[in-house]
């Protein structure tokens, strides 16, 4: 992985094992070098060129452990909020999307079908060390990810343009409030058709201006708070 706050995630949960930094980065961030276990190794500013994919190489790497668990692993005691990304294939939308799960308090991210790895070095930077606060699974068989929410108790909800629900409307409250578990499809197609209409509930972001739609984070994002909002306003006392 790449990038100080990636890093710096890495060393506070023991996952680095080996850090190779540039003279440039160790003088920006001298607090990474006696972190953890791992001594640095210092490599020239052509090296991170090479070890880097992106244009404006940040000069600090770390080899690490995997982070992905077992989906057992990560629906384990009584989940209350779980994203699960349907062959997302766009590595910073699914970094961008476990950042914003671990915002919300979410218990896990499910990787289902063909998504990206979540140890893509573009979904770890757009993560920004989330990547290491919650568990996260890659599960290829997307009707297995889904019966295990189920039998987790979550009510599978999918973000859907043209869903039946509107995320807005007050009567759907009592759905967003309970155990749920959202459903994001890819940016150019959506959730695939037999998803959606296995899922419990099919729920749509309204658009009140004219923006043709959201993008995929950004409908996340919306969706995820929308069940913690709901949670927050069923547990307040009546006054």
């Amino acid at each position: 992985m790449e990038g100080a706050q990636a890093v710096r995630e890495a060393q506070r949960h023991g996952r680095v094992r080996e850090l190779f930094v540039t003279d440039a980065a160790a003088a920006r961030h001298p607090e990474l070098l006696g972190a953890g276990s791992s001594r640095p190794s210092w490599i020239t500013e052509r090296a991170a060129a090479s070890l880097s994919d992106t244009v404006t190489p940040q000069g600090i790497f770390a080899v690490c452990d995997l982070v992905d668990v077992p989906l057992e692993r990560s629906l384990a005691g009584a989940p209350r909020l779980v994203a699960v990304c349907v062959a997302v294939g766009d590595p910073g939308n699914v970094g961008t999307i476990i950042r914003v799960a671990d915002a919300a308090g979410a218990d896990a991210v499910v990787l289902a079908g063909d998504a990206v790895d979540p140890h893509n070095g573009k979904a770890v930077r757009a993560s920004t060390g989330s990547l290491f606060h919650l568990p996260v699974t890659r599960e290829r068989d997307t009707a297995a990810a889904l019966a295990a929410c189920r039998a987790a108790g979550l009510t599978t909800l999918v973000a859907d343009a043209r869903g039946e629900l509107d995320l807005h409307d007050p009567a759907v409250a009592p759905v967003l409030a309970g155990p749920v578990a959202w459903i994001f499809g890819g940016e150019a197609h959506g959730v695939p058709a037999t998803v959606a209409e296995a899922a419990e509930h099919r729920v749509r972001v309204p658009i009140h201006g004219r923006a043709e739609s959201l993008n995929l984070a950004t409908a996340a994002a919306v969706c995820l708070y929308a069940s913690v909002g709901a949670r927050r306003l069923r547990s307040r006392p009546d006054e």
